[in-house]
């Protein structure tokens, strides 16, 4: 049976199909240098048109942090209408604490994150705390990259597991780039909590919070109107599919390699795919309009 998945090649054969963009970081604007020409130039034909855009990052840091990057690599502020990341809806969902999962957790946090970053709980009533006796849940927002592997942490996760201590996982990635590899992200060592038999609550890709804040911030327009852009089938896919969005898979990305010397590329994906509810509309190798 042949997949559903449409190859096009730029954008533009399907404008008409949405009217808001959802756009991943790393894989479809950059891959950590500066943004892909034709990804600026698409951003702009896709503004130009009448389309929202906003960047959709599982990004452990804070918007503004995410903000200040692209536009270092490129991408200034002005040329899109917003960006949403794990990181500030993690922040908002604990200060409003008015949803799931966000209710749940205590005043008291163990603080991971990337670099010693504190704006994940910048001006949050939270108390940190080095002491995992102390915690009432951890916060899993980034890792540096010398102790990204899990078994750095696995003495404090095993006394976290003891306590049933919840973990509120700000970015479900599992792997991330370093200088030299691929190494584990903050999703692999929030899925070695759980085989510890610890309870973990994720915010991005491809979990529904993420997703639920990008609507709410274009203005709840119906999902079918909203296309998301990625290079992900785990996060990207299936997280739009789950919130009844189109999506678009580009196929330069994570997938690279699998998709490269196929012969039928849409059936090769429906294979990676694996269900109907993971296989995206359309596919195309780099963002273009």
């Amino acid at each position: 049976m042949r997949s559903g998945t449409i190859e096009i090649e730029a954008l533009s054969a399907i404008a008409d199909r949405f009217d808001h963009v959802l756009l991943d970081q790393w894989g479809t604007l950059h891959e950590g240098g500066a943004v892909f020409p034709a990804a600026r130039d698409c951003v702009a034909r896709l503004r130009d048109a009448g389309k929202r855009v906003l960047v959709l990052s599982n990004s452990g840091k804070r918007a503004r942090s995410n903000e200040e990057r692209l536009e270092q690599l490129g991408l200034p502020p002005a040329a899109y209408d917003g960006i949403v990341t794990s990181g500030e809806v993690t922040w908002s969902g604990l200060h409003a604490r008015e949803r799931e999962p966000f209710a749940e957790f205590g005043r008291s946090c163990l603080l991971i994150t990337r670099g010693g970053d504190h704006s994940i709980v910048d001006g949050l009533d939270l108390a940190v705390t080095t002491d995992v006796q102390r915690a009432d849940f951890i916060l899993l927002g980034g890792l540096d990259d010398a102790v990204a592997e899990p078994k750095h942490w696995r003495d404090v996760l095993i006394s976290a597991a003891a306590r049933r201590l919840p973990m509120l996982c700000a970015n479900p990635d599992l792997t991330m780039f370093s200088a030299e590899r691929l190494i584990p992200a903050p999703g692999a060592l929030a899925k070695f909590y759980e085989t510890l038999g610890g309870r973990v609550k994720y915010v991005g890709k491809p979990h529904a919070p993420i997703f639920d804040a990008a609507l709410e911030q274009l203005g709840r327009p119906d999902p079918k109107r909203v296309l998301m852009v990625g290079d992900s089938i785990d996060h990207d896919v299936a997280g739009a599919r789950a919130a009844g969005m189109l999506a678009l898979l580009l196929t330069s990305g994570v997938h690279r390699e699998a998709l490269a010397w196929a012969p039928d590329p849409p059936t090769a994906l429906q294979g990676l795919a694996g269900s109907r509810s993971r296989t995206p509309n359309w596919m195309m190798n780099r963002l273009a309009w």
